[in-house]
């Protein structure tokens, strides 16, 4: 048996939740895929305990992943401590490498905000990864 491409795999990720769960985790997966920023969907980090995994949106590394939890749902920004958030979105994970987006049912979804961060996002991988290429810090 062929494995499922990687957006049919986020597509059984999403489709295992129901209500507010479901419609968020769609809602934010469409947000993400900005049109002509190819972005790429992957799945990654299957393990016993997740055997599914976690939907990942990468350009030039990991842009940012969604994580569901009992009750909550986490849009975690990879390079989230380098972006500048003009929307203060960022709620959660603030002292760690990464930063997050915490969801909770009912709450708003500010989406020009999350593109922002995504397009910010793809531009400081791809200046990283050009700057790595050159031998040079971002």
């Amino acid at each position: 048996m062929t494995d499922k491409i990687a957006s049919e795999q986020i597509e059984d990720i999403i489709n295992q939740y129901s209500g507010w769960k479901y419609d968020l985790l769609s809602r934010l997966r469409v947000i993400i895929d900005l049109p002509g920023s190819g972005i790429v969907e992957e799945v990654k980090w299957k393990m016993p305990s997740n055997p599914k995994g976690l939907p990942v949106w990468s350009h030039h590394g990991i842009v940012c992943i969604l994580q569901t939890f009992k009750n909550d749902i986490k849009l975690v920004f990879f390079q989230g401590p380098h972006l500048s958030d003009p929307s203060k979105l960022f709620n959660a994970r603030l002292k760690g490498s990464t930063r997050a987006i915490e969801f909770h049912e009912g709450d708003n979804v500010d989406e020009a905000g999350i593109k922002a961060l995504v397009a910010e996002a793809v531009k400081y991988n791809i200046n990283r990864s050009i700057n790595h290429s050159a031998g040079t810090r971002p």
